[in-house]
């Protein structure tokens, strides 16, 4: 399931850099509301790849990166966040 997951992923990513120059769109010179319409494309490419990184970051933050915890966790054992910060103390990780 992982490893589908990563693929998953990986696709997801190749086809938003893929679209982020509209190839289709060269060479016309369509107005829409005063600005291009290449602009447009841009505009709403931004918008679509901020939602799509924001679920990666919320649901697959590290995968193909960090090992499964004990429990197919990928987040490990060790917290992240300020509510985290208190258990390794001031200084961070002890060598």
């Amino acid at each position: 399931m992982r490893r589908n997951e990563v693929w998953g992923w990986l696709v997801v990513g190749l086809v938003l850099a893929g679209l982020a120059i509209p190839w289709f769109l060269w060479g016309s010179a369509t107005v829409v509301a005063g600005l291009p319409v290449w602009l447009w494309w841009h505009v709403g490419w931004m918008g679509l790849a901020s939602l799509v990184f924001w679920l990666f970051a919320q649901r697959a933050w590290g995968i193909g990166i960090e090992s499964a915890g004990s429990d197919g966790d990928s987040s490990g054992s060790r917290g992240v966040g300020p509510e985290s910060a208190h258990e390794t103390g001031p200084g961070g990780d002890t060598p």
